[in-house]
C-alpha cells in the first residue's frame, strides 16, 4: 500500500480569530486528499456520478489532534487506502506540518491522525454499492 500526499497551505478562511486552524476544517484537509488521490489514479467523482450512478459516502471518521496548525502553515495531507469488504474501504490519513522546503521527515510536525471509513453508494438511492475497481 503506498501513501498518496498533497500540499495544503493554511490561508485565512481556516483559522478561527486567533490565527488557528479551526478543527472542523481538518475533514476538509482530509477530504482534499481523498479526492486527489482518486484523481490521481484518473476517477473523477463527479464522472462516477453521472456514467455509472456512484458516489462515496464518508460512514465514520476518527479523528486524534496532536497539535495545532496556524495561518501560513504549509501542511502536508496523506492517505493510505485498505479495502474492506465489497462496499467499504478505509483510509488512513496524517496531516502535517512542514517546516522546511525539502519535506523531509525530520523537518515535520505530525498534527492530525485519522481513520475515515468510506461507502460506495448508489447516486440516486444511497444503497451500499460494490465498490468495483474505483479503490483498489
Amino acid at each position: 500500500m503506498s501513501t498518496f500526499r498533497v500540499p495544503v497551505r493554511v490561508y485565512w478562511e481556516d483559522t478561527d480569530a486567533g490565527g488557528v486552524v479551526y478543527y472542523a476544517n481538518y475533514l476538509r484537509f482530509l477530504e482534499r486528499c481523498r479526492t486527489d488521490w482518486l484523481r490521481s489514479n484518473g476517477i473523477s467523482q463527479q464522472a462516477l456520478a453521472a456514467t455509472r450512478g456512484v458516489q462515496f459516502m464518508v460512514l465514520a471518521a476518527n479523528i486524534e489532534y496532536k497539535a495545532a496548525a496556524r495561518l501560513d502553515d504549509l501542511l502536508e495531507v496523506s492517505c493510505e487506502v485498505e479495502p474492506e469488504g465489497r462496499t467499504t474501504a478505509i483510509f488512513q490519513q496524517k496531516i502535517w506540518r512542514v517546516a522546511g522546503e525539502s519535506g523531509a521527515a525530520d523537518e515535520r510536525e505530525l498534527l492530525v491522525e485519522a481513520r475515515v471509513r468510506v461507502v460506495c453508494v448508489d447516486a440516486k438511492t444511497l444503497r451500499p454499492q460494490r465498490m468495483g475497481e474505483y479503490i483498489q
